[in-house]
């Protein structure tokens, strides 16, 4: 039985959530929808970690779910007139421009075109975590493709990019800047470095079966990987997924840990407002972050169905949302997180068995949403 609570009028995400449980893997997840800036589901049910249940405060690591919240940050800083989405980088980050990246903008990272998916250079864990190692690597690299020309998913390197920008702007790292001006004035529980505070809070993530395994030389796994220095798949290795101290540093692009609460909350304060408070982001701003600049087939020759606007995903087959006004972004482990300003709705869904790529379990709870009478 799913605890929590739902108001009259979404009750098929209540149903739908049970009906989750019974139909696939699940061990514990929660889900949670905003309507109009005022909570209307909170539900959550299962295993947070073996003998341990899971509640309202359980958090879980969210993976690139990270992205939405540095891109929140980003198209903040560039609302306050802060940040030109279209500059060159090199404006507000001078050494970055070496070795052919003096054209690159914000707006090609947000967009996953910039060139620079993964790093020539294999770091550390050590090194990833000190940070200022990997921005070293960064001025360093040269582009894989001319910039603009085309995309593909910049993984860990989006994270980084855009953090350093936020960094030189704001004098604080990007995980750090969203506590300062989002979670903890709005008590959000979502974070890019989670507190040793939280530590009792946070689910253990568990592996399905059916994830299959990609050769680590791959392109895509260096990307998802930083050329092995992080592991994927893998939980309980050194320095896996479930490691404090891996979830404990900033690692924007792909390290965020949150509860679904505090995730839908963060799409709700940017886009509809949280509790009577008017939406951080104006209609324009969100425009902005609509507008398409990549989809199709990539630098990898897929085609994912994937629509990417400036930080977040676009409503498409790959990831169906409430239409048009929708911006989302997804985790590897199944979680998603949106918001819609047309229909007044924010969602995030959490779960700490991870499934893997086709995993419809947050579509299902999107489809049950209604679609009308909630702005």
């Amino acid at each position: 039985m799913s605890r929590g609570w739902v108001e009259d009028g979404f009750g098929a995400v209540a149903d739908t959530f049970a009906e989750n449980f019974r139909l696939f893997p699940e061990l514990g997840a929660a889900v949670t929808v905003y309507a109009g800036g005022r909570k209307v589901v909170e539900l959550w049910d299962g295993e947070a970690a073996p003998g341990r249940a899971w509640s309202a405060e359980t958090v879980v690591p969210v993976f690139s779910c990270a992205k939405g919240i540095v891109s929140v940050v980003v198209h903040l800083l560039a609302q306050e007139g802060r940040l030109d989405l279209d500059a060159p980088i090199g404006t507000y980050w001078p050494s970055f421009v070496a070795h052919g990246k003096e054209n690159i903008s914000c707006r090609m990272v947000l967009g996953h075109r910039a060139g620079v998916p993964v790093l020539d250079k294999t770091l550390t864990f050590d090194e990833i975590a000190a940070w200022d190692p990997v921005i070293a690597a960064i001025e360093e690299q040269q582009p894989l493709w001319e910039p603009g020309s085309t995309y593909e998913y910049h993984g860990h390197v989006f994270g980084f990019v855009l953090g350093e920008v936020v960094r030189r702007i704001t004098g604080q790292l990007p995980g750090a800047y969203f506590r300062t001006v989002i979670g903890d004035p709005l008590g959000l529980r979502a974070w890019i470095g989670l507190p040793a505070a939280e530590l009792p809070t946070l689910a253990r993530l568990a592996e399905a079966d059916s994830r299959p395994g990609i050769d680590p030389e791959h392109l895509l796994m260096r990307i998802v990987t930083m050329n092995g220095a992080l592991e994927f798949p893998g939980l309980d290795v050194p320095h896996g997924w479930n490691d404090p101290a891996l979830l404990g540093m900033e690692l924007p692009g792909a390290g965020a840990v949150a509860s679904a609460t505090g995730l839908a909350g963060v799409y709700a304060a940017a886009m509809t407002g949280l509790d009577g408070a008017p939406p951080l982001l104006s209609t324009a701003t969100v425009d902005d972050a609509l507008r398409e600049v990549s989809s199709g087939v990539g630098f990898l020759g897929f085609d994912g169905g994937a629509r990417w606007g400036s930080g977040f995903l676009l409503d498409s087959s790959f990831r169906p949302t409430l239409g048009p006004r929708s911006l989302a972004n997804d985790g590897a482990g199944g979680q998603f997180a949106f918001a819609d300003d047309e229909h007044g709705i924010a969602f995030a869904y959490t779960a700490n068995r991870m499934i893997g790529h086709g995993d419809p379990r947050a579509s299902r709870l999107v489809a049950a949403l209604p679609r009308t009478g909630t702005k």
